[in-house]
């Protein structure tokens, strides 16, 4: 619908017929819609609000391609509102203020306004703020669109009037039956694509159908006697997508995956995690951080040897840098995985921790104590087995026993038992 207030909206079957393949097999219904049945099975909020024509204003949060901007605007036929679009990456308060005029006219006359305002994280807390009131009143139905994690990355006043809705990777089949729609409408004309070079378009999609639908464009522009084989699909993607952000969730959760990964003594899936984090760019230096954190935390003194493997990975990644850095990294992710685990000292020093936080810390015996004021000291060299009966707790804390050797630290353990015998201890 056009008013005198803005230009007419252009052919709906000539803009499809002109625009990329992505775009022309984008749904128009919930019918055609792919993917989501978690947010849109029947019954489910989301699906009874648009199937009512009434939306509210929302966030939509998941990785690309996984049909955010089609769910807005299927949100917005069905409520016969406008659709109105910007992107955060380049739009400010001029052209959301041009939106919001255009909404209070449209109003007027009864209709209503779905803005959809892409990369909404985008914006800082100032121009999240000016959106305040128009969600408040009703003005627009907003729908912002992020790859990061909205706790984080969207104003809590704006979370608040907002429905928070994850969209999930795209599955394979989800991406085939994408491909398979365009081929079976005859998107691509005259060209045929073997079966081969579908399968392998979805399996290097990663859950992303625009990239899916743009390479098999791609690869049928292209083909020689208009047939598309798996060479030529696999030439037009260009090597497999990989969505990672160092700054957003892909970041906290691959380097959680790699932890729990190497933690749980599986080499093939360290290194796994350990390739997606190199490929996507993340800065070793942080990888080989954690690293150094893992030695101590998980495996410990169960074997000593992981805390020097740990330093000296890292201090190669320092020295060389990428690419050859990644080989140290590499070396110390397997011996990691295949190290013996222990977090016993880990956990001794929260013992002691918890300890001092509830009854403080009491001063060390007076022998102890250094200044000249140690006096009484029993120095323990001057003894048999170079070891002193004297006590070297303070008194409020002696006979407390932090730590606890586990499996992997029985000769620890057992070192430490002939250690309180000697000194008249109980083991």
């Amino acid at each position: 619908m056009s008013s005198l207030f803005e230009p007419p909206e252009p052919d709906a079957a000539a803009l499809r017929a002109g625009a990329p393949l992505a775009a022309r097999m984008r749904p128009r219904s919930l019918d055609e819609y792919v993917g989501q049945e978690h947010l849109l099975h029947p019954g489910s909020p989301l699906r009874a609000a648009i199937e009512s024509g009434r939306p509210h204003s929302m966030i939509l949060h998941g990785p690309p391609g996984t049909g955010k901007t089609t769910l807005a605007r299927i949100v917005a036929d069905s409520a016969d509102a406008v659709f109105e679009e910007l992107s955060a990456v380049q739009a400010g308060r001029p052209e959301v203020r041009a939106v919001m005029e255009r909404a209070e006219l449209r109003r007027r006359s009864g209709r209503g306004t779905v803005f959809f305002l892409d990369e909404i994280h985008r914006f800082n807390k100032a121009q999240q703020d000016a959106l305040l009131p128009a969600v408040e009143e009703g003005l627009v139905t907003l729908i912002g669109a992020t790859t990061e994690n909205p706790s984080y990355e969207v104003n809590g006043a704006l979370l608040s009037r907002t429905r928070v809705y994850e969209l999930r990777e795209l599955s394979d089949e989800h991406v085939r039956a994408l491909l398979d729609r365009a081929v079976a409408r005859g998107e691509l004309g005259l060209v045929r694509v073997e079966p081969e070079a579908l399968e392998l378009l979805t399996a290097r999609a990663a859950g992303d159908a625009r990239t899916a639908l743009g390479a098999l464009e791609r690869a049928a522009a292209a083909a020689p006697e208009s047939v598309v084989d798996a060479a030529q699909a696999g030439e037009a993607l260009a090597g497999r997508i990989l969505h990672y952000d160092r700054a957003g969730d892909n970041h906290y959760d691959t380097i959680s995956a790699w932890i729990k990964a190497t933690r749980g003594s599986d080499p093939d899936a360290s290194l796994y995690y350990l390739a997606v984090m190199l490929e996507g760019g993340e800065d070793p230096r942080f990888i080989a951080r954690r690293m150094v954190i893992l030695a101590s935390e998980d495996v410990g003194n169960a074997d000593p040897q992981a805390l020097q493997v740990a330093t000296a990975a890292a201090h190669a990644v320092e020295l060389v840098g990428l690419p050859e850095g990644a080989h140290a990294l590499a070396q110390c992710a397997v011996y990691l995985s295949l190290a013996p685990k222990s977090n016993a000292a880990y956990k001794a020093l929260g013992r002691a921790r918890e300890w001092v936080r509830e009854h403080g810390a009491a001063p060390p015996p007076a022998p102890l104590r250094s200044g000249g004021r140690g006096e009484g000291y029993d120095y323990p060299h001057d003894r048999p087995g170079h070891v002193s009966p004297q006590e070297l707790l303070p008194d409020a804390v002696a006979g407390q026993r932090f730590w606890r050797a586990t499996a992997t630290e029985r000769a620890l353990g057992e070192r430490l038992e002939r250690i309180r015998r000697a000194r008249g201890k109980q083991p």
